[in-house]
């Protein structure tokens, strides 16, 4: 009976953590799935030091940049947005896991949302270099800045406050990028 269902409905699942002042447990407990743990961190690319976040928007914008040059310049939107919205709906449960298990409300090796928040900065962007480039330096400047309301997203709990601080991040990111189009200056 050491499975017994709680009272809310939840078998196995450890309680959501208080947030400690580190962010750098050394990684998801062995209760973690694997697949939280392989999406949380990229693919293992969140264990990169220093500056986890930075490499996982690199990758990013790296594997888009890929994918993108791939399809047809009329997809690319369609098909970033897609992406964006389901990196972000398996990023919340799989974060949610792996800061569980780590026993930290937000652990710097969880980079998904930073590819969340990437992809949102990347939303109708030429496949070119220029804009690639300050998509990738707008999102990472206002990830860590965070302006209203970015910080005070980050106080939702769990797997929703480190996705959903990144998305708007990126929705700054896709702002500012788009304003420097729309005015010539990424030619």
């Amino acid at each position: 009976m050491m499975n017994e269902p709680k009272r809310d409905g939840s078998v196995g699942v450890p309680p959501a953590v208080p947030s400690t002042s580190s962010g750098q447990a050394s990684g998801a407990s062995q209760r973690t799935p694997l697949w939280a743990q392989l999406v949380a961190t990229f693919f293992g690319i969140g264990r990169l030091r220093p500056g986890p976040g930075t490499y996982g928007s690199a990758a990013t914008v790296l594997l888009w940049a890929a994918l993108a040059h791939a399809l047809a310049p009329s997809l690319r939107t369609t098909v970033v947005i897609g992406l964006t919205v389901l990196v972000t709906l398996i990023g919340i449960p799989a974060a949610t896991l792996v800061a569980r298990g780590a026993g930290v409300k937000d652990p710097q090796f969880v980079v998904i949302d930073e590819v969340a928040g990437q992809l949102m900065a990347l939303i109708a962007v030429p496949l070119t270099w220029k804009p690639f480039l300050a998509a990738f330096i707008f999102f990472r400047a206002f990830d860590i800045v965070k302006p209203p309301p970015v910080r005070q997203l980050e106080a939702i709990p769990e797997g929703a406050g480190i996705v959903l601080d990144d998305i708007a991040a990126g929705l700054y990111a896709l702002g500012a990028t788009q304003l420097l189009l729309h005015f010539g200056l990424l030619k």
